[in-house]
């Protein structure tokens, strides 16, 4: 889902089955969510980050450069740089080198 801006660096893998979701809808407000009401926030993937297989990163996400989402992970915050992140809620697991 794409209803923001979506930016992918050089050299990014992508396993299959993952989805990059910019759409946030008003969880503390029923009314505005039965009404369909949404809003959007860009995702940022850094250069030569790996994502595995099945991860979902969702709205107003960035994660660094040089880093790997491990599979199935769900990305709700940002990942700094050159670090293995993995879990649900992705969690930083160790510095990368």
């Amino acid at each position: 889902m794409d209803d923001a801006p979506i930016r992918i660096g050089a050299e990014v893998r992508i396993g299959p089955g993952a989805q990059l979701v910019t759409a946030l809808h008003p969880v503390d407000d029923p009314e505005l969510r039965g009404e369909g009401w949404e809003r959007a926030l860009p995702i940022e993937v850094g250069a030569n980050v790996w994502l595995g297989t099945s991860v979902t990163v969702c709205a107003g996400v960035t994660i660094g450069a040089d880093s790997v989402i491990g599979a199935g992970s769900v990305v709700l915050s940002d990942i700094p740089d050159r670090v293995v992140a993995a879990g649900v809620p992705a969690r930083v697991i160790r510095e990368v080198g």
